[in-house]
Order: C-alpha cells, then sequence, then structure tokens
C-alpha cells in the first residue's frame, strides 16, 4: 500500500486536510474579499483616468485652487474613525454584546454620515461655482472617482442600518455574524480607497 493510499485508510478524505473542509464563515469571507477586488480593479481604472486627465483642465482650475485641504483633513478623519468604530462593532458582536454593537455601530453610522456630508458640501459648492464635471476632463475624472467612493458609502450606510436592524430582531445568529463580517470588509476597504484618494487626489493635487 503505498503512503496516500495509507493516510487515505486513516481517515482523511481526499481534497481535505487534516481539519477537515473550511467553516462556511471561512469561505464566505474568501469569496467576499473576491468581490472586493474586483471592484478594487473598478476603482484602479478609475486612478488610471485621473492620473491621465489630471493636467486636462481646459483653461479652468485645477486641483490647486479648487481643493480645500482642512475640509479634506476632516473628511478623513470621519472615516477613519469611523473604521475604528466598526472593529470595535465586529468585536462586539463576536462577543454577542447586542448594547456595545449597536452603540459602535451607530458611532459608524454617525460619522460615515458626516464624510458624506462634508462630501456633498464640496461637490456643491463645486458646482455652484460652475466647476461641475462637464467643465473639464480633470473635473469629469474627479467627480466620478471621488463620487463612485461616495456611492459605495452610501450603500454601506445604508446596509449598516440593516444589520442594525437584523441583530435587533434575530440575535446573533451565525448568518448574521457572516454578514456582519463582511460589512466590516466592505467598510475597511472603503477606508483604503480613500486614503488612496486623500494622498493621489487631494495632497497631490495640491502641491506645487
Amino acid at each position: 500500500m503505498t503512503a496516500a493510499h495509507a493516510e487515505m485508510s486513516q481517515g482523511e478524505a481526499p481534497g481535505r486536510g487534516a481539519g477537515g473542509p473550511a467553516s462556511k464563515r471561512v469561505y464566505v469571507g474568501y469569496g467576499f474579499w473576491i468581490f472586493i477586488l474586483s471592484d478594487m480593479v473598478m476603482f484602479s481604472a478609475f486612478f488610471a483616468a485621473y492620473a491621465v486627465l489630471a493636467d486636462a483642465t481646459a483653461g479652468g482650475p485645477s486641483g490647486r485652487q479648487l481643493f480645500d485641504l482642512t475640509s479634506v483633513a476632516w473628511e478623513t478623519a470621519c472615516l477613519l474613525l469611523s473604521s475604528f468604530a466598526c472593529g470595535l462593532a465586529s468585536i462586539a458582536a463576536a462577543s454577542r454584546s447586542a448594547l456595545w454593537f449597536h452603540t459602535a455601530m451607530a458611532v459608524t453610522f454617525v460619522l460615515g454620515a458626516a464624510f458624506l456630508g462634508l462630501e456633498l458640501k464640496e461637490f456643491a459648492g463645486l458646482a455652484a461655482r460652475g466647476d461641475g464635471p462637464q467643465r473639464s476632463a480633470f473635473l469629469s475624472a474627479f467627480f466620478t472617482l471621488v463620487g463612485c467612493h461616495g456611492l459605495h458609502i452610501s450603500a454601506g450606510l445604508l446596509w449598516l442600518l440593516t444589520m442594525m436592524a437584523q441583530v435587533a430582531a434575530k440575535g446573533f445568529r451565525t448568518d448574521i455574524q457572516r454578514r456582519i463580517l463582511c460589512f466590516t470588509l466592505f467598510w475597511h476597504a472603503l477606508d483604503i480607497v480613500w486614503v488612496a484618494i486623500f494622498t493621489v487626489v487631494y495632497l497631490m493635487g495640491k502641491s506645487p
């Protein structure tokens, strides 16, 4: 009998490790990471378009004239703090503490909504001055990239409210725990994208 047959005879099924197949929580998380990576490919295309069109201002204003780093810094602080609160909510869910979960998720929502409000205020100010996406290729790329991230934040806030409602109604069931895991991955991924936007669009756009 070969070594492989000997291992199978001891009860290890082919294609499975000694510990058996992965749990549903593991492969749901893995599958959701694949979705997030596909989303990153889309954002990468938007970043590439922005990099190409950053100087195509058509005689209009550039980022140096338009961007207010103080407001953007507040946006960044709100989103980073919301990601920290989201992590606390994930810990509370793992320990099945409904009070701390809802508290942390409420803080996440408030900070995420504050971020979105500041971003909409920036967009409204640009449009009111006639510097909307139709003004130049640079502004088209800017509104597309930053606006797409804002749409993801909006979807995340709706998802957050749904998770709070599900936990309140059904508790920390296994399937709800998996959804909380996916939401946490999604929210942290948006944080990573925003750090890239803050660096590439705002800091580099504001620099001489």
